[in-house]
C-alpha cells in the first residue's frame, strides 16, 4: 500500500485558503509518511496541523526552486534541529539545489547554513529521466517547461506496491505523457481554466487528456480563477486530501 496525501495543494498565493505545495507518500507498512514531493513555504505549518511528524520525513523531492514549492525546506531542517531530528534527511532536487537551499537559509536565518547538526541534510540532483534508487523505491525526473532560474521537472516514484506522478509547474509538454505512464495516480497541476504561461491550463490538459494513460487523475495546485470555474468534469485535491493505493 502507498497512501498519498495532499498535506497542502495550493498556489504561491494560498488562493482558497490553501497550503502551497506538499505531497506525502507513506511507501512501506510503517502507516508513517517518509517522503515528500515539494515543500512550500507554508509546509510545517500543514504538516503540523495535519499532525505529521516532521523528523518522520526522510526525502523530499523538489520538482522547482520556486519559495512554494522548496521554501519550507529551511523550516523543515531547523525544526529538527531545535527538536532533536537525528535521522538524516534527504534532498533531491534540480542542479543548484543545495546553492539555493544554503542562501535561502541564510536569508531567513542568518548562520543557520554552518550549524553542527545531529542529523545531516544531503543533497542529491536531478538528472533528466535518469532513475534514483532510494531504498524500494525508484525516483525519475522529467525535465518540463517552467522558468525558475533552474531546470524544473516532473517527478515520479515507483515502489514495489504502486507508482504516483506529479506535474510540478509547467506548460504542456509531452513530458507528461512519460512520466504519468501507466501510475496508479497522477496529481497535476491545473493552475487556470485557459492558457497562461509556464503553467498548466485546464483547456490543454482536457485537450490531452485521452492520451494519458494514468489510471487516476487529480488536479491540484488552482489558481483562483480554475477555483471558480466549473470543475465538475474533474477530481481536485484538497489540503489533506488521502487516497491508499
Amino acid at each position: 500500500m502507498v497512501r498519498v496525501t495532499t498535506v497542502g495543494s495550493g498556489d504561491a498565493f494560498g488562493s482558497g485558503g490553501r497550503f502551497q505545495t506538499c505531497i506525502a507518500l507513506v511507501v512501506d507498512s510503517t502507516a508513517r509518511p517518509s517522503v515528500l514531493m515539494d515543500c512550500g513555504a507554508t509546509s510545517l505549518t500543514a504538516l503540523h496541523q495535519q499532525q505529521v511528524d516532521p523528523n518522520q520525513i526522510h526525502t523530499v523531492l523538489v520538482s522547482h526552486l520556486h519559495g512554494d514549492h522548496f521554501g519550507g525546506l529551511p523550516f523543515l531542517v531547523l525544526d529538527g534541529q531545535f527538536r532533536r531530528r537525528t535521522d538524516d534527511l534527504t534532498v533531491v532536487g534540480p542542479p543548484g539545489t543545495r546553492t539555493r537551499l544554503e542562501q535561502a537559509m541564510e536569508t531567513l536565518f542568518p548562520g543557520s547554513s554552518g550549524v553542527q547538526r545531529r542529523f545531516g541534510v544531503n543533497v542529491v540532483e536531478h538528472v533528466d529521466r535518469r532513475p534514483l534508487e532510494l531504498g524500494p523505491l525508484r525516483i525519475t525526473a522529467y525535465e518540463v517547461r517552467h522558468a525558475s532560474g533552474a531546470p524544473a521537472y516532473a517527478l515520479r516514484v515507483d515502489s514495489p506496491q504502486a507508482s504516483v506522478a506529479y506535474s510540478g509547474d509547467t506548460e504542456w509538454t509531452d513530458a507528461l505523457l512519460d512520466v504519468s505512464e501507466n501510475v496508479e495516480l497522477f496529481l497535476c497541476e491545473g493552475y487556470s481554466p485557459a492558457p497562461v504561461p509556464w503553467h498548466l491550463d485546464l483547456d490543454t490538459l482536457g485537450r490531452h487528456r485521452d492520451q494519458l494513460t494514468c489510471r487516476r487523475l487529480v488536479l491540484t495546485h488552482l489558481s483562483p480563477s480554475a477555483l471558480a470555474s466549473d470543475l465538475s468534469a474533474w477530481q481536485v485535491a484538497h489540503d489533506g486530501w488521502t487516497l491508499d493505493l
